[in-house]
């Protein structure tokens, strides 16, 4: 907190977090993926000070871009920041859905870890909550919106290299070129690679929606045994709210949702699934048949 007021340097506070041991080390050796101490100290200490405002956080995160990005390194070092965002702000909604949303929009987390950590067991007691399910379709929607970007400056891109006669030269042209503004010519080789920024995206998006089905199966199927076994009637309160926000993300989403619909029908909304879940799926894809 002393660093950080007296206007330290990322550098600074790396130095001054380098010191903190890293409990995981006992468990995986010196070859620790990832040092949740470091995480906890830095996050919980950084947005402490920075909850004056949005405007504060924002800031916090601005200057300190290197060092979330050197410490999110990989998914369960997101899933860390995610968990000590909540553990800080766990009674201000809105600042966890802003700072979630401020770190997707600048790549500190990807769509995936806040998917995974939606549906952790360490959030099952705010599963109900709407903000959640705020947090869920703005990750959906960046997603989204990034793949139609990409999508939008290919077609672009492949437009303005077929008016030219695909004849422009691959000389030193800078990567800002590959957005396809401006008066810029593409070249061949340029479009080859925005088509693999696209192929990566959409498995991205892909995977994502995989994520979350498989989360939505998991926890529908663990009640509906979970009530069998007790002898329980299983159409209570959560198993209303949960079956209606799977209906939620396959509506909301549906343009999105239809290019995948063969991938899911294959890999999770199988035949012997519970017939409860299944049922939600085929009305989906009655829907768009």
């Amino acid at each position: 907190m002393a660093a950080i007021k007296n206007r330290c340097s990322p550098e600074d506070l790396l130095g001054i977090l380098k010191e903190l041991p890293n409990p995981l080390e006992d468990d995986e050796g010196p070859e620790a993926r990832y040092n949740p101490l470091k995480i906890d100290v830095f996050v919980q200490t950084l947005f402490y000070l920075g909850s004056k405002s949005f405007s504060h956080s924002f800031a916090a995160i601005g200057k300190f871009n290197q060092v979330f990005k050197l410490l999110a390194d990989g998914e369960e070092a997101q899933l860390c920041i995610l968990r000590s965002i909540y553990e800080l702000w766990r009674n201000h909604q809105q600042m966890i859905c802003v700072l979630i949303d401020k770190m997707l929009k600048i790549q500190l987390l990807e769509c995936s870890a806040v998917a995974n950590w939606i549906f952790s067991k360490e959030m099952s007691h705010d599963f109900t909550k709407l903000y959640i399910w705020e947090i869920l379709h703005l990750t959906i929607n960046k997603m989204s919106k990034y793949v139609n970007r990409l999508s939008r400056e290919l077609g672009e891109a492949r437009e303005k290299l077929a008016r030219s006669g695909g004849a422009s030269s691959s000389g030193d042209e800078s990567d800002d070129s590959l957005t396809g503004r401006g008066d810029d010519k593409p070249t061949e080789e340029m479009v080859e690679r925005m088509e693999e920024r696209l192929e990566t995206a959409q498995g991205d998006q892909k995977n994502l929606f995989l994520i979350i089905f498989q989360r939505f199966i998991m926890i529908l199927s663990e009640h509906l045994v979970r009530c069998d076994t007790d002898n329980k009637e299983f159409d209570n309160y959560w198993y209303r709210w949960t079956i209606g926000r799977l209906q939620h993300v396959f509506l909301a989403h549906h343009e999105q949702v239809q290019k995948y619909s063969s991938t899911l029908e294959t890999l999770l909304f199988t035949q012997d699934l519970d017939p409860h879940i299944l049922d939600v799926f085929h009305q989906f894809v009655a829907l768009n048949s």
